[in-house]
């Protein structure tokens, strides 16, 4: 039977609830101490926004927590899109200061060695979104790997978490035009981690959680939760369910359990921790504009223009678009405004004492 474990946590003992958190999820019996271990960072933006990429106390309580339990092998990496810097977003997000202090040396997926996928997989989406062919990272070849995202809804998949992580793992910058199968390709990326990955572990901050626009123009909503499963699956359709979202109605979470790749139905996971039947946080998901022009340029009624907007250097724009709104418009008007609220809670604190 799968297993969640979902604690209670606060600024002031995040550290020693994700020792706790690794500790009820076994996960010295997950792993070798041998092994090399990725640790899958989550950048959604280049700057920092509460709940939008691995929070600084997450990366913290899991190095922390793996290093004393004598996993020292640990390789942080995380890979750029078209509109995110892979060195801007770990300066933002104070990761750097945390990989020196505890000796780890951050490889970005953009300097690393891409290779031809070599298995051969049932796929329902990869070989129209990449007809030639996909590569991945050949470091990523039999490694186990630890998830860290976040708690947050998204507007192309209502809710993001494990499962998505792995999207900016396995799939090159260019991995937009994946929105268009987003769902199918989601299932396919957790095949693939099925075969390459010995052991996988998904560990999900909630302490600050994303509602609305996801997965960066959100509401911050303070939850206090962490989360880990072994099944990236499980961990989906729970955080799904703390959300306020039926997991079985979401596209990539039913595939999955469907196809066995793990067990979407929360009422015959084993939970332990928090009641999750006594919580339900009444997210919603929204679209920012650069989702919805996204959706409806791809799979709307504007598809036809997909071809000559997404596959010729007009592209340039479309990129150029969602940075200016993003990071200039929004993040510099209503971001900011929430960015100061958050500053002023107990977490808002917790990020303020990292070093920059």
């Amino acid at each position: 039977m799968s297993k969640v474990v979902i604690l209670k946590t606060s600024p002031e003992n995040v550290l020693k609830d994700y020792e706790d958190l690794l500790e009820r999820v076994n996960v010295s019996k997950i792993f070798n101490k041998k092994d090399e271990i990725l640790l899958k960072l989550n950048l959604s933006w280049s700057l920092y926004y509460p709940a939008c990429s691995t929070e600084p106390w997450q990366l913290e309580g899991v190095v922390r927590g793996l290093k004393d339990r004598g996993f020292n092998n640990l390789i942080p990496v995380e890979n750029r899109t078209v509109v995110t810097d892979v060195w801007k977003g770990a300066k933002g997000n104070k990761w750097l200061p945390i990989l020196d202090k505890y000796n780890l040396d951050y490889k970005p997926l953009t300097e690393a060695k891409w290779v031809r996928l070599k298995d051969n997989f049932d796929f329902d989406a990869i070989p129209y979104i990449f007809p030639d062919g996909l590569k991945i990272p050949e470091m990523f070849y039999n490694k186990p790997i630890v998830h860290l995202p976040t708690l947050k809804t998204h507007g192309h998949t209502t809710m993001t978490g494990a499962m998505k992580n792995a999207f900016g793992g396995l799939i090159t910058e260019r991995r937009h035009h994946c929105h268009k199968m987003i769902h199918e390709i989601l299932v396919d990326l957790l095949k693939i981690q099925k075969k390459i990955h010995p052991k996988m572990l998904a560990v999900m901050d909630g302490s600050v959680a994303g509602n609305g626009n996801g997965p960066r123009t959100m509401k911050p909503v303070i939850t206090n939760m962490i989360l880990a499963s072994e099944d990236q699956v499980a961990i989906d359709a729970v955080a799904a369910k703390l959300m306020g979202f039926d997991p079985m109605k979401i596209k990539f979470i039913k595939m999955a359990h469907d196809y066995g790749l793990g067990n979407g139905d929360v009422d015959s996971l084993d939970i332990e921790g928090l009641d999750i039947k006594k919580i339900n946080l009444r997210f919603n998901t929204g679209k920012s504009p650069v989702i919805y022009w996204d959706q409806t340029f791809r799979k709307g009624s504007l598809k036809f223009v997909e071809p000559m907007l997404f596959h010729t250097g007009l592209f340039n724009l479309a990129i150029f678009g969602s940075y200016f709104y993003h990071d200039k418009i929004w993040y510099n008007s209503v971001g900011k405004h929430r960015i100061n609220k958050f500053m002023k809670t107990g977490w808002g604190e917790k990020f303020r004492e990292y070093e920059s």
